[in-house]
Formats: structure tokens, C-alpha cells, sequence
């Protein structure tokens, strides 16, 4: 079974910016779509970064536009979400998520992918 770990979250002022990693285990990544969500206290989990199983396509809200980018490391294993200009309302705990199969559909919604990770917390804070 895929199995997923989330770090590099922590605590950073506004404007700063950190790189969370998410290490999949089990299975090849290539053969997975990729997607980063996060969920703050009180609020529903959203998505904030998805990408096609081969990585040519990626999908972003208009709330983390310009300073997020997801990325994949298939050597490693790895997926990546560069994130820049922090604000205090990107505060959240992260989560990597992965769904198994091919093609260029880049997924956006919780209920499509199968596989998560515990979490990482992510907190912008003055």
C-alpha cells in the first residue's frame, strides 16, 4: 500500500517561505497524480496544488496563484510544495494526497484521491 510522509512544516513570519516534502513509499511515484491540501481550524479541508501523474499539469487556487508550486522528484520519490510570500492566512496543517493512474486530468477535490498523509503544520505567523 502507498504509504505517504509529510515534513517541513513549521513556524515562519509573514512574507517568508518553506518547502513541505511529502515521501511516498511502496510504490513508484509515476504511477500516482499528486495534490497538497490543508485544513485550518474550523474549516474544511481545500486544495491548494495538484498535478497530472507525469507532472506536465498542475492546477492551483486563485488564492495560492504565483507563490505555490508543486513539484516531483520520481528518483526520489518525492513530492514538493514551494511555497512563497507566506500570509498568516495559509495557516493550516498540510496534507500530500495521491491517486493512482495515469492520463492529464489534474484532480482537485478530497473525494479523488485515496491515499493521504498524516499532516504537516504550517503557521505564518508576526
Amino acid at each position: 500500500q502507498l504509504q505517504l510522509v509529510e515534513s517541513g512544516g513549521g513556524l515562519v513570519q509573514p512574507g517568508d517561505s518553506l518547502r513541505l516534502s511529502c515521501t511516498t513509499s511502496g510504490y513508484k511515484l509515476s504511477l500516482y497524480a499528486m495534490g497538497w491540501f490543508r485544513q485550518a481550524p474550523g474549516k474544511e479541508r481545500e486544495f491548494v496544488a495538484a498535478a497530472s501523474w507525469d507532472g506536465e499539469h498542475t492546477k492551483y487556487p486563485e488564492s495560492v496563484m504565483g507563490r505555490f508550486t508543486i513539484s516531483k522528484d520520481y528518483t526520489k520519490n518525492e513530492v514538493y510544495l514551494q511555497m512563497d510570500s507566506l500570509e498568516p492566512g495559509d495557516t493550516a496543517v498540510y496534507y500530500c494526497a495521491a491517486r493512482y493512474g495515469h492520463g492529464e486530468t489534474v484532480h482537485v477535490t478530497t473525494a479523488e484521491y485515496g491515499f493521504w498523509g498524516q499532516g504537516t503544520q504550517v503557521t505564518v505567523s508576526s
